[in-house]
């Protein structure tokens, strides 16, 4: 994937994103304020969080997608997982908010006016909604972006989140006035879990966790089917924004000339480019065989990557 065309698909998702999301905070504002529906008070607070998130995205992605630079020699990927982590608080704090709205309405319910209003809207959010995910879906399938994965796995709970809102409503018209503050604080739950969720993520990239294992064991059996490659081990991996990292040593035959080690490094180099569509940085130190007859402590054999 091309650094223009990633760029290109990221920040298209973003804007299509902001501007579906602007549509429904007018149209849930307007619900809220003419029927005074708590769901619907918490469907606009999420929806204000997800604009605020998907801004602070698109201006955090323009930092991420920086090249590497004298002063950042890995790159600028994990601006995205900082992001994150701010993300996470200013959301917890709206649940918590939404929360204690939803627990005082329900001691003291009211009677909600223009209910067919916010089922029209909640509809309008649904189908909005749909939009984002569509839209995400196909920018996921091109760039593997971690940041437009993640907004895709929160809009798709978003989807839920809005029928919630329609059932309560509907519900409360129909004389149920405890549905709109139960709903209210499902929301609230809903909000935190998704803070706590991506804090979890954002801390997993800041940490350098490792690739998934099915990556591993798939960087391993490339590099050891190379004819002239003995055995494989050391294999360390991270992921910084787009840019997947990746270090191993090879074992190769002492007798090997210096140029043709070389050219079994970049052989490897070229098969695991070939194996993950985003950019990759690797790292290849090589062993000959002779060195590794005494394993040392730290020595990890082909079983344990």
């Amino acid at each position: 994937m091309h650094n223009r065309s990633y760029e290109f698909w990221v920040k298209t998702s973003s804007i299509v994103t902001m501007v579906m999301v602007s549509l429904m905070i007018g149209a849930k504002t307007w619900a809220w304020l003419t029927s005074g529906s708590a769901s619907m008070l918490g469907s606009l607070t999420d929806s204000l969080m997800d604009i605020t998130a998907t801004a602070m995205s698109f201006l955090v992605l323009g930092y991420a997608l920086r090249p590497a630079d004298d002063d950042h020699r890995f790159g600028h990927g994990k601006a995205e997982a900082l992001a994150g982590l701010g993300q996470a608080a200013f959301i917890a704090g709206s649940g918590c908010l939404l929360a204690f709205h939803g627990i005082e309405r329900l001691f003291n319910p009211i009677q909600l006016s223009h209910s067919l209003l916010g089922v029209w809207v909640s509809i309008f959010a649904i189908a909005c909604t749909l939009v984002i995910v569509f839209v995400q879906n196909k920018v996921v399938k091109y760039t593997d972006s971690i940041a437009i994965k993640a907004d895709s796995v929160h809009y798709k709970g978003d989807l839920i989140l809005n029928a919630a809102v329609l059932v309560a409503i509907l519900l409360a018209y129909y004389g149920v006035l405890y549905a709109d503050p139960i709903f209210a604080i499902g929301v609230a739950g809903y909000l935190l879990y998704n803070s706590w969720d991506i804090a979890r993520d954002s801390a997993d990239h800041l940490m350098d966790k490792e690739l998934p294992d099915d990556e591993k064991q798939s960087i391993f059996d490339i590099a050891k089917a190379h004819d002239d490659v003995h055995g494989v081990h050391d294999i360390r991996t991270r992921q910084g924004g787009k840019v997947k990292f990746i270090q191993m040593h090879l074992e190769l035959d002492d007798h090997l000339s210096l140029i043709r080690a070389h050219n079994v490094a970049d052989e490897v180099e070229s098969m695991l480019s070939e194996r993950f569509e985003s950019e990759v940085d690797i790292l290849i130190h090589l062993d000959p065989l002779s060195v590794l007859a005494k394993p040392s402590p730290t020595h990890k054999t082909d079983t344990n990557l």
